[in-house]
């Protein structure tokens, strides 16, 4: 939330002259700050005011992460305007509007197979963090979907201009610095950021502080102001309450929980920095004296100038961002956080919140006192256009037939806007002949998504290739227990021998599960895969993977499954299916866990259950061998599938092993 004060240049000036002097007058900044702001208020007024008039704009952020905020650390209550009042849909309204009859054809109902069969999700979101939230957006956007679809089928949006026009961009740029100025700017992201995808800012600190912002963005929730923040990535040059040194905090924000618990570099307990993607939450030369950093290159230079030159720098700090000096950041998203670089340094890491995924990112805001001279983001989602497409028939997917008995079902966590990993996967592992020979089936499960663009792509793309599966809820990660669910529904529907889960950036070598699964020789009561059998929650609040007592009480998990690929045996899957029609079955925010938890209780009740190890499934990356390997992007997907093809066997590519 920001309050735009704007002023004068040369009260802006006495305003920072006091704040410096803070330490001296105590507490009588407090009273001379309010009567100061007040003059500001009566002289200036509250206004709107066109760049290079004498005036300056001053963001105030009305929260802890500001370096002003101890002027007014309380937040005010919202004050709700009794008009919207009457605005305002029944959620039970809304969601008996995500199951309601649509007239669809049968080759459009493909895409809706489970649809119908999770109508009591909303009895279920016990356990589940901003489970309600996502079914009541997921109403919004689907109606919203249903209205697209229904003009297309009415020709009143056959424009293909139009069409193009709503297709998610591969990349956005600003590249006029004199467009941009030194007011904060901002840039609409319509189909959200993707692992891979990067933001890349140019600029010059400038202004009487040099202080500025980046702010990652989503939507608002319907009925509230304003909209979560994913990542405040905010440069203080200058200092803050609590350090006069430059200082960087990154940190999230939304309207039910506020500002969340601050990341610093350099961080006040170096000690305690953990890592994002394998890299620093924040690089240990941040804060560090550059003589420090230069010791060897010191002793060896003679020169008195050179000397002269050392005695200066004894005091320097190095930090990446100074003032009236250009810099190039890039904030590039990987699979657990945010990296920073500057000027090609790593500097630091921010992890993924809970519910604050990089999908969820509709706007880049550039704020503060910054000369913007460019801004590319790149890498962002985008699908395919099937028209360009040679091998399309190929890449489609047969409906499935009742009188063709499956060996195996695939169910596929996938998050609407990841287009390219699902093509990857259509042009690999798909492409096994027990796939294409309808003995082995694969769906794709994907949660619908905020952007009406990237809804309308998805579904294009379920019509195109008939081999994606829409679930009734937004997709946060919190939710892929429902996938779960789902996956069980499905494959006890299609009546297959076993259910297979996956991820959308795991490779499978399908033949290799088939085999193994044929040696096992157990169709009941199985789980095969990695089996975890003495794991432990996380009580660590700041993990994506934390766990509260509530949450689950004992010391040990009952044996699981790691995530990226698990098999069941039919009877289980049909089990969780019927515990939930049947109101019985206990959610759990961890989807391989839960799996366990399931077939533990399962166990109880009398089932036998066989635990079969596979210790090829490798969750955190790549080996030679491999029967599943996690963490391959696209390209990595396709040059195993190549290496494959050439029998050459499964070895591995690239660094992601």
């Amino acid at each position: 939330m920001f309050l735009q004060i704007t002023v004068k240049i040369q009260d802006y000036w006495f305003l920072h002259r006091i704040i410096k002097m803070k330490k001296l007058y105590g507490g009588v900044l407090v009273a001379s700050l309010f009567m100061l702001f007040m003059l500001m208020f009566l002289r200036n007024g509250i206004m709107k005011t066109p760049i290079g008039q004498g005036y300056l704009t001053i963001p105030i952020l009305v929260n802890g992460t500001n370096p002003l905020a101890w002027i007014n650390p309380t937040v005010p209550p919202a004050i709700q305007n009794p008009e919207d009042h009457s605005k305002v849909i029944s959620s039970d309204i809304l969601v008996s509007s995500l199951f309601a009859g649509s007239n669809f054809s049968e080759d459009e109902q493909q895409a809706l197979q489970t649809w119908k069969q999770l109508n009591h999700l909303i009895d279920h979101t016990q356990g589940l963090p901003s489970s309600a939230e996502a079914i009541k957006e997921a109403a919004s956007a689907w109606n919203s979907l249903i209205s697209s679809i229904e003009e297309q089928k009415y020709g009143r949006a056959n424009d293909s201009s139009r069409t193009k026009e709503k297709q998610c961009p591969h990349f956005l740029n600003k590249m006029n610095s004199t467009e941009l100025g030194n007011s904060s700017y901002k840039m609409q992201v319509p189909c959200g950021l993707t692992q891979g995808s990067s933001i890349t800012v140019i600029g010059i600190p400038n202004g009487l502080l040099g202080n500025f912002r980046i702010d990652l963005t989503g939507e608002p929730l319907p009925g509230e102001p304003d909209p979560p923040i994913i990542l405040h990535y905010n440069v203080r040059l200058h200092g803050d309450k609590i350090t006069e040194d430059p200082v960087i905090v990154q940190n999230t924000w939304t309207i039910a929980h506020d500002w969340g618990e601050e990341d610093r570099c350099p961080s006040p307990t170096p000690e305690k920095v953990e890592k994002v993607d394998e890299l620093e939450q924040c690089n240990k030369i941040v804060g560090k004296n550059i003589s420090q950093l230069h010791t060897a290159g010191m002793h060896s230079r003679t020169s008195r100038q050179s000397l002269a030159a050392e005695e200066q720098s004894i005091n320097r700090k190095y930090f990446p961002f100074k003032q009236g000096l250009p810099f190039v950041a890039t904030l590039r998203v990987g699979s657990e956080g945010i990296q920073m670089t500057v000027d090609g340094k790593h500097i630091t890491s921010f992890a993924f919140r809970e519910t604050l995924e990089p999908w969820l990112v509709s706007e880049i805001k550039i704020s503060g006192d910054l000369k913007l001279i460019s801004i590319l983001a790149s890498g962002l989602p985008t699908s395919e256009d099937s028209e360009h497409i040679i091998d399309l028939e190929s890449l489609k997917s047969s409906p499935i037939s009742a009188q063709i008995a499956l060996d195996l079902f695939i169910g596929v966590f996938s998050t609407a806007n990841n287009f390219k990993r699902r093509m990857a996967v259509r042009r690999t592992w798909m492409q096994y002949n027990a796939v294409r020979s309808n003995k082995t089936a694969v769906r794709f499960f994907v949660g619908l998504h905020k952007s009406p663009i990237v809804n309308e792509e998805l579904w294009r793309e379920a019509q195109t290739y008939g081999d994606v599966q829409l679930m009734p809820f937004v997709d946060y990660y919190s939710l892929i227990t429902w996938k779960t669910l789902a996956i069980c529904i499905f494959g006890t529907q299609v009546s297959a021998k076993f259910v297979m889960k996956t991820d959308d950036d795991a490779f499978v070598r399908v033949d290799e599960v088939l085999d193994s699964l044929h040696k096992i020789n157990v169709d009941h009561g199985l789980l095969y895969g990695l089996i975890n059998s003495d794991s432990r929650p996380h009580r660590n609040t700041d993990s994506k993977w934390y766990i509260s007592p509530e949450e689950w009480s004992e010391g040990t998990y009952p044996p699981w499954a790691h995530g990226p690929g698990y098999v069941v045996s039919l009877d289980i899957a049909r089990t969780v299916a019927k515990k939930f029609r049947e109101n019985h079955l206990k959610m759990f925010k961890l989807e391989d866990v839960a799996m366990g938890i399931w077939i533990a209780d399962m166990k109880k009740e009398g089932v036998e259950v066989r635990y079969e190890n596979e210790n090829r499934v490798y969750p955190e990356g790549c080996k030679d061998g491999y029967v599943v390997a996690h963490y391959q992007g696209p390209r990595e997907m396709l040059c195993l599938w190549q290496k494959l093809e050439e029998g050459k066997g499964a070895k591995c590519c690239g660094d992601r092993r």
